[in-house]
């Protein structure tokens, strides 16, 4: 008995497998760069010495913020 190896059916499923790998790689950069941008920003250096590090809230009614601003303020804080 011998085994026979379609030579088209094995193109079109290293193409498929190709194509898979290809969106799975792309898919990843995406949710990367997603979180990326939504993460927290790293903090700062520890203040030395007697120095005190504050925090001002910004108030996203003011208007002053844009809707992407205050959507990704939304996703950091989780409110």
């Amino acid at each position: 008995m011998s085994m026979v190896i379609s030579l088209p059916k094995a193109l079109r499923r290293l193409i498929f497998i190709v194509i898979f790998v290809a969106f799975t790689c792309l898919f990843y950069n995406i949710m990367d760069l997603l979180h990326r941008w939504m993460g927290p920003i790293p903090n700062p250096d520890i203040p030395e010495g007697s120095a005190v590090r504050a925090y001002t809230g910004v108030n996203p009614a003011d208007g002053q913020m844009k809707a992407s601003q205050r959507l990704k303020l939304y996703y950091w804080y989780g409110e």
